[in-house]
């Protein structure tokens, strides 16, 4: 019986491989782990809906009726801007086309960027007027430019909040006049600016100007936290009667980008106060790291059946996390894999999960892929591998 156990052992040593080349990075712990870093509730905001996240993470740092539907007032300009920016990128607008302005887009009321009727604007200026003036004919004339009319503009850009995932929202104007079937909520305008931010960051240094004149006549971007805080810059005010006035922000310090969106205060005065509150709540409290590259090779693990033995895996898209302030170094990162993955293996095939907690909270789960493909092997490597697997199955059970 000996022999037959150390038999079974040199089997196993001949046919087996270790299932990880390296181990998945993750931050050095310290010696002795500092004393849990409490963070303060957020900060009372006035208004009737609230949210703070981060840019990079999605982590929602504070928020209040995040999903309640409101008015978005000139913040639907956010979604006008998007569509219009979609269409200079594939190449069916050109900021120099030049635009007939009609007499509807003459006539609309609220905040104007004094176009008239009958007269040729550019594009250009058209959205330095929508962006910056918050100019509502400025807005339908790119609208009726780009779809025809402003009705069928809406229903573009109802399809970009559905394809962005923005389910609470619904348009029927480019401008944001009241509608009750026109509204949206702090989350969808949340991510609305992410996309806007990450898909077009040069396009967005637009709602950075603080000015703009046209026609002989200067006026200034109604966000003034572009004068009041040097790291914020954009994005939007908007402000009805029934809307009340509402601001969404955005701010970067270091290497940390918040996005504060804030509905239905009472005044131009507070919609400022209190961004500015939320804003510095989050850069004081939380910060955000990158653990990890997308389809950044984090480990190996053996394939069973394939043309090669090992397979590089990683995760999909870059992986970030906000924590309290000064809990780097107690992050807890794990990592699951299946057992026995066999060929063929598809790139980005899921092949495991990794886990990243702080003290007994989980901060995310991700799938861990493949980063290649792996054929089937041959006749014989199935064979063998086969047998490596008996082996170490029955060397196992005698365990």
């Amino acid at each position: 019986m000996q022999y037959l156990a150390k038999l079974f052992t040199l089997f196993v040593l001949l046919f087996s491989t270790p299932s990880f080349a390296e181990p998945i990075p993750t931050p050095t712990p310290l010696a002795n782990p500092p004393i849990p870093h409490v963070v303060p509730s957020p900060p009372a905001i006035a208004g009737k809906a609230y949210l703070l996240i981060d840019i990079n993470s999605g982590y929602v740092l504070a928020s209040k009726e995040p999903d309640k539907p409101v008015e978005p007032a000139s913040l639907t300009k956010i979604m006008t801007g998007y569509v219009v920016i979609n269409e200079l990128r594939n190449g069916n607008l050109h900021l120099d086309d030049m635009v007939s302005i009609s007499q509807k887009a003459w006539k609309m009321p609220g905040s104007k960027m004094f176009i008239e009727v009958g007269k040729q604007v550019s594009v250009h200026d058209l959205i330095k007027g929508m962006v910056i003036q918050s100019g509502n004919d400025a807005s339908v004339a790119l609208a009726e430019h780009i779809a025809g009319s402003e009705e069928v503009f809406a229903q573009l850009m109802n399809k970009y909040a559905k394809s962005l995932g923005m389910t609470g929202t619904h348009y029927v104007n480019a401008t944001g006049l009241p509608n009750p079937d026109h509204y949206t909520t702090a989350r969808d305008l949340a991510i609305l600016t992410k996309a806007l931010i990450t898909k077009f960051p040069e396009e967005y240094e637009w709602y950075s100007q603080k000015k703009f004149t046209y026609n002989g006549i200067t006026q200034y971007n109604r966000n003034k936290l572009l004068w009041q805080d040097p790291t914020v810059d954009g994005l939007k005010t908007g402000h009805t009667e029934s809307a009340g006035y509402c601001l969404v922000s955005s701010a970067k310090r270091e290497d940390m980008r918040l996005i504060s969106v804030i509905l239905g205060t009472a005044s131009a005065k507070m919609r400022i106060q209190e961004t500015q509150k939320l804003l510095n709540y989050g850069f004081r409290f939380f910060e955000t790291h990158k653990l990890y590259n997308a389809q950044q090779r984090l480990n190996d693990v053996k394939v069973w059946e394939g043309t090669r033995d090992l397979i590089g895996i990683g995760l999909k898209d870059d992986l970030y996390v906000t924590i309290p302030r000064g809990q780097y170094k107690n992050l807890k990162i794990e990592s699951s894999i299946q057992p026995q993955i066999k060929a063929p293996i598809q790139n980005l095939q899921e092949l495991g999960t990794l886990h990243v907690s702080l003290g007994d909270k989980t901060l995310v789960e991700r799938p861990l892929v493949a980063l290649a493909d792996v054929e089937e092997g041959s006749f014989f490597k199935k064979v063998l591998d086969q047998l490596k697997l008996f082996f170490r199955s029955l060397f196992s059970f005698l365990d």
